[in-house]
Parts: C-alpha cells; sequence; structure tokens
C-alpha cells in the first residue's frame, strides 16, 4: 500500500495513546510525529510544516473542561493558519469539541476510537490541508503584488532586494497605506528565512498592559488569566521574520524592554527569569518622523540605531503619477476576480481624474474607492459616479482650501501657544497623532523653537 506524503503531529499526554496513533496511521502516511507536551508545539512547528494536528483537549488532572485544548488550537492556527486541527476528547465531552469547531478546528473524534474512523477523518483532514495549501499558493500568485515603474519605487524595491539576503534590521518609512506591510513581507519573501514563520504584530493597537505578555509571551500563574505557558509573537516567529508595524507609537516606558530583546537576541517570558535565545529577522515600519521623534525625545536614540541597520523610504502615491493609471488597472483586475464580475472597464473621464487626484490615502485609499465602484457599477463600465472621488485634485487649490488652511494654521499656533509649545499637549487637544501635528508645522511653516 502507497502511503500518503503527508505530515502527522499527535499531541497527547498520555504515552499509550501516542503510541497506538503512531503505529496505526504511520502504514498510511509518511511522517508521525508525537509530542506528550503541548509546550513544545512552538518549537516543533517553526521547524516542521505539519498538515494535520491531533490535539488532545486535557493535559492536567482535575482540569477537564477543554479549555486547554481550545487555547492550544488557537495557538496553532496563529502559528501555522494552513495546518488542520482535529480535536480528541472523551465522551460526554463534546460540547467542547463542538466549541473548537466554531473556533477553526476541521473535525473532532471521541476517545477511545475505531481505527476506521480515525483514518477517515484524518484523511479527510490531509485533503483539506492540501486544499488550504493550493488556497495560500493562488493567493500568492493572485496578489503577486503591484510595484511600478516610476524610479522613486523601483529604487525602494531595489534597496529592499539587497538587504533581503542579509539579516540586517529593516526600517521602513512611509505614510499609512503606501504598502509597509507588502515590502516587508516581500524582503520576507527574498530572504533565506523564507520558508519559516512571518510574523506581524499593528504595534499601534496593543494596550500597554498587554504589551509585555503578548510580545513577550508569560508563564502559568504569572498574572491571573495565565492558565497556561504561552509564547509570545517574538518566539512565534523564531528562525523567521518579525514585523513591527507602527513602532513609533510604542510608548517610551515600553521602548527600553524592547530594546533589550534586540540588543540581547534573547526574551524572557513574565513570570520567568531565564531568558530564551531568539533568532528572528526584524523588520519595523512607522508613519512617523522617527529622527524627530528621537530629538524630540519621545524616541529612545539606541533603539532607533538598533532597529535602523537599512532605512527604506516608500513614496506616497501623489509623488507616483506615472503608476497611477496602472496601479488602478491592476486592482481593477483583482477587484473583478474577487466578485466574479465579467470584464469591467475605466470610463476615459474616470482614467484622468484618477491620474490627476491627489490619493491622500495612497495605495489603500485607490484600493478602498475601485471596490466601491466594481459593487455598484452598471453595463461594465466604471462612471465617475461609480468612483465618487472628492473633485479637489493634486494639482488645484480653491479659494475654499485657501480658508480652510488659514483656519487650521490659526488653530494650530493657538493651542501650541496654550499649551507653551509642548508638541504632546497640542496634538492631544487638537486631537491629532504626533506625526499629523508634525506635518502641519512642516506645512505652515510653524517655528516651535
Amino acid at each position: 500500500m502507497k502511503k500518503t506524503n503527508a505530515s502527522i503531529l499527535i499531541i497527547d499526554d498520555q504515552e499509550d495513546i501516542l503510541f497506538a496513533s503512531k503505529v496505526f496511521l504511520k502504514k498510511y502516511f509518511e511522517d508521525i510525529y508525537t509530542l506528550n507536551n503541548p509546550k513544545n508545539i512552538v518549537e516543533l512547528l517553526s521547524k516542521k510544516t505539519i498538515d494535520v494536528v491531533l490535539l488532545d483537549m486535557n493535559y492536567r488532572i482535575g482540569f477537564e473542561d477543554g479549555r486547554e485544548g481550545l487555547y492550544l488550537l488557537n495557538e496553532i492556527k496563529t502559528l501555522s493558519p494552513k495546518t488542520v486541527v482535529i480535536l480528541m476528547t472523551a465522551f460526554g465531552k463534546v460540547e467542547t469539541a463542538v466549541e473548537g469547531l466554531k473556533n477553526g478546528a476541521f473535525d473532532y473524534i471521541l476517545k477511545p476510537w475505531e481505527n476506521k474512523k480515525l483514518l477517515e477523518t484524518v484523511k479527510q483532514a490531509v485533503d483539506k490541508s492540501r486544499k488550504e495549501q493550493k488556497k495560500v499558493k493562488n493567493v500568492e500568485i493572485e496578489n503577486d503584488f503591484f510595484t511600478g515603474t516610476s524610479e522613486i519605487i523601483k529604487k525602494a524595491y531595489s534597496l529592499a532586494d539587497k538587504v533581503a539576503k542579509t539579516d540586517a534590521n529593516v526600517l521602513i518609512l512611509g505614510e499609512n497605506g503606501t504598502g509597509k506591510f507588502v515590502l516587508a513581507h516581500h524582503i520576507f519573501s527574498q530572504s533565506e528565512r523564507k520558508n519559516n514563520p512571518f510574523v506581524a504584530v499593528d504595534l499601534g493597537s496593543l494596550n500597554s498592559n498587554i504589551f509585555e505578555s503578548e510580545l513577550f509571551g508569560y508563564a502559568k500563574g504569572a498574572f491571573t488569566d495565565a492558565k497556561i505557558d504561552t509564547p509570545g509573537r517574538f518566539e512565534m516567529a523564531q528562525n523567521g521574520t518579525i514585523f513591527l508595524d507602527e513602532i513609533g507609537n510604542v510608548p517610551l516606558h515600553l521602548q527600553s524592554k524592547l530594546l533589550q530583546v534586540i540588543q540581547t537576541k534573547t526574551v524572557t517570558r513574565l513570570g520567568e527569569t531565564k531568558p530564551r535565545p531568539l533568532n528572528v529577522r526584524i523588520i519595523t515600519a512607522t508613519n512617523l518622523n522617527l529622527k524627530e521623534e528621537v530629538a524630540d525625545k519621545n524616541f529612545r536614540e539606541d533603539l532607533y540605531y538598533r532597529i535602523n541597520t537599512m532605512e527604506i523610504i516608500l513614496p506616497p502615491l501623489r509623488e507616483r503619477n506615472e503608476d497611477k493609471i496602472p496601479l488602478a488597472e491592476y486592482l481593477l483586475d483583482k477587484m473583478i476576480e474577487k466578485y466574479g464580475r465579467d470584464e469591467i472597464t475605466f470610463d476615459k473621464k474616470v482614467l484622468e481624474q484618477i491620474e490627476k487626484h491627489a490619493w491622500n490615502g495612497n495605495i489603500r485609499e485607490m484600493e478602498n474607492k475601485i471596490e466601491r465602484a466594481v459593487i455598484l457599477c452598471e453595463n461594465n463600465k466604471i462612471t465617475v459616479a461609480d468612483l465618487d472621488l472628492e473633485t479637489i485634485t493634486a494639482y488645484e487649490e480653491t479659494p475654499d482650501d485657501i480658508q480652510l488652511s488659514s483656519v487650521e494654521k490659526a488653530a494650530v499656533e493657538k493651542v501650541l501657544l496654550k499649551n507653551n509649545n509642548n508638541i504632546s499637549k497640542t496634538a492631544e487637544e487638537l486631537g491629532l497623532s504626533r506625526g499629523a501635528l508634525y506635518r502641519r508645522l512642516e506645512k505652515y511653516n510653524i517655528n516651535v523653537n
């Protein structure tokens, strides 16, 4: 009998179950791995590509509510989204297994199982895994991202290709919507680490209270809800790449903790004292001017130099005029496929508007507008009304604009004076980020010294 080329991981704290299931499944599948301690999941998944995981739901005597299994299910799906998980549970614990199905598990089997049922379920899971992998490959092909032909973007990607072959830390600078995540993933995909994890973290969305536990992990009992030893994002990226987006938003008191991890190449979980070695490539990004943040004592200078071995600046779309139409056509093709529409084209007036529009929201704004237009358009032609762009262009300034600018400048100057030129207080009172305030100071030539 020819074995199926698939890798199966069995996780259970009972050695007899591990032995029996391995012996049986080894007859039908090429690679069978076993773990009796769920703490080792991260390490194994960082080294091996696993198609299917058979996951027991309970590991501690007296704690048989299946919560550990649900937690581990979430960890596996985070670490390896294309891995298919089958839950193993005892009779009478089906409710928790059903909850697991809602949280992403493929199926569950009852202990003790019938070999026929086990084999059938695992085969179906392998088929599901193959489909997921194919889907991922197709998405990678479909999302073979648009670069452009403008010299300014070609320069950025040329620099990215050079640094990708190294392990140098990279800092990507650019406005919101310019494609910082896409560039970071491109660097990863061109690197020697491309077959290992790529873990992206939006630091701007992390509350200060969970910053350390999320990034560095925690030991069981480190705090009230710490029910099980848990790796942080850095450990999840072991041997791969971690992308830290919006690093400029990290509070000053937490920057020192991030610096220590980068400097020592180790991470210490909350509740532990022993550092764990890290082998991770670090890419960071921000829409802030970090040099100004350093000068204003809001960003540590030593951290800035640690993350900035190589700096790549992504230009805004308004500086890539020759890329606007090709990018719009690329995004149109993408949306046609997404919504299963027949061939759709742009009206000639739409193309003119796309070229003139400022696109202050950059690629993200264009993608949003074109997706909306594809949904709304009739007769397979996108009109000016479908695209719904503002009439103000990148090259025109109306009298109303000038008046509004004067009002805004006066408001900024008034609040600055009130707060004795304190940038942080002024930004907060105006409802702006520090970066947004700095851009207005530059725009209106306001001196705060």
